[in-house]
């Protein structure tokens, strides 16, 4: 390897090819195409599709409505049980989910477009909503603190404004959202469509929203559940794993960099002002590594490596993901763990990595070595709950310390965290699978359940 500067550059691509590359990945179907899908379905009783949704929506119904152009009916069938629905139908792994279970997989290994039957008719409803769909009950009296505004606070939020409760939604960002504004490759949801889907959200009224509030900084657990009647947490996962390699620090050359804060960077900035190395090493095998690669390739970068410890089936990414990724250009290497970061005068030139294998059914490394020229190498390698800010206390006051299961906040089935009056849901809550879907689930289900206990 050279000690030649590594080549990190913007503005690679006219501007003619960033538009492009940018755009909706998937367009939606249109009218035609969306009755002709919607009449493969087969209504079936007791759907599986709809078993296999996280927030239960009525599948069958919902089509059955798009069929006979009543497109408010099939958003109403959709939104009353996922308020975000217009965004899960961009983002949710229906290949996994509603999809495979698909009766149609049987006959004719090609389920019904499910996800995008949700888009068209949510998207025919946002474009002319008309009267609201949903409205508050009357005034509870009750008011309810909800920090985090990604999609289980935002869910959480609505449905306790929809019940009648006054709630305060604070988040840490300057954007409601979560992961639907800052995490998600930009061609997957483009034209602002993550803040419209929230200010309509917020249009029922109910929910005030403070931004840039930090817990643990700027507000605390312990000062919220004295002042509020109940306290929802939807913290999102704020840590990031490490590579289980040295990372470069000791070379002088800067740490490397998550794939989550470069897919952040890409969503609120122009591409075309969005530096991109020429070669680009992603470590990681989810849905995460598989944006960052992808949208490595897009802004111009000519070689892209997906390097995963395990085998192609060990991939939290799905296998249309994968297929989506090497699509457009990027390799994927399997059984390979990071052991090195090569850095030269200060620089990342690349990484090195120890070649693996399963033995009785253990993953162990090998003799066998290889090494990849980066300009750039991101790690999305999974990202982790942050305890401390839940644990940290106003000045002069006993902290409240939340029972943890597997390093996320433990709860009932209903939310309920080991305090009576908190309760949390989305990623920070033990046991989820890192779904947009089973989020919205846990804000709702949550609410309910904070509901139930207000009137009690």
């Amino acid at each position: 390897m050279s000690a030649t500067l590594p080549d990190i550059a913007c503005g690679r691509l006219s501007l003619a090819e960033y538009a492009k590359n940018f755009s909706d990945a998937h367009p939606p179907l249109t009218p035609v195409q969306a009755r002709l899908e919607a009449d493969r379905c087969y209504y079936c009783f007791d759907a599986p599709c709809t078993v296999a949704c996280p927030t239960g929506i009525d599948i069958p119904t919902f089509i059955a409505r798009i069929a006979q152009d009543n497109l408010r009916g099939a958003a109403r069938t959709i939104l009353e049980e996922n308020i975000l629905g217009g965004m899960c139908a961009r983002v949710c792994p229906t290949e996994v989910l509603c999809e495979e279970a698909c009766v149609r997989n049987t006959a004719e290994e090609k389920p019904v477009e499910i996800g995008l039957l949700q888009r068209f008719a949510t998207d025919a409803y946002f474009a002319k909503p008309g009267a609201p769909m949903f409205t508050r009950a009357l005034a509870s009296g009750r008011t309810v603190a909800v920090v985090g505004g990604g999609p289980a606070g935002l869910a959480c939020a609505h449905r306790l404004a929809m019940l009648g409760h006054a709630v305060v939604l604070f988040d840490a960002k300057p954007k409601l959202g979560g992961l639907n504004e800052y995490g998600i490759a930009t061609y997957k949801t483009t034209g602002g469509f993550a803040q419209k889907e929230v200010d309509w959200l917020l249009s029922i009224g109910g929910i005030e929203v403070r931004s840039k509030q930090q817990l643990g900084h700027d507000i605390h657990l312990d000062t919220l559940v004295k002042d509020f009647d109940a306290v929802f947490l939807g913290l999102g996962l704020a840590g990031v794993n490490g590579i289980g390699a040295a990372e470069p620090a000791a070379s002088g050359a800067p740490p490397l960099r998550a794939a989550v804060d470069f897919i952040a960077e890409l969503r609120q900035a122009n591409p075309a002002q969005v530096a991109v190395g020429r070669k680009v090493v992603v470590i990681g095998g989810g849905m995460t590594a598989v944006d960052a690669a992808v949208q490595s390739r897009l802004l111009g970068a000519e070689d892209v490596t997906i390097v995963y410890r395990r085998g192609p089936e060990g991939m939290s990414a799905s296998g249309h993901e994968q297929d989506w990724a090497q699509t457009n250009g990027v390799k994927i290497k399997h059984w390979a763990a990071p052991k090195e970061v090569v850095a030269v005068g200060g620089h990342v030139k690349g990484m090195r990595f120890a070649r693996t294998r399963l033995e009785g059914g253990k993953l162990v490394e090998t003799d066998g070595h290889f090494t990849l020229d980066a300009d750039v190498v991101l790690k999305a390698v999974g990202q982790t709950f942050v305890a401390e800010p839940v644990g940290a206390a106003a000045h002069g006051t006993e902290p409240i310390r939340l029972a943890l299961d597997r390093g996320a906040l433990a709860t009932d089935a209903d939310g309920q965290t080991s305090h009576p009056k908190i309760w949390a849901g989305g990623d920070c809550r033990a046991g989820g699978r890192d779904l947009t879907v089973e989020a919205v689930e846990h804000g709702k289900v949550a609410a309910i359940a904070i509901d139930r206990r207000l009137r009690a």
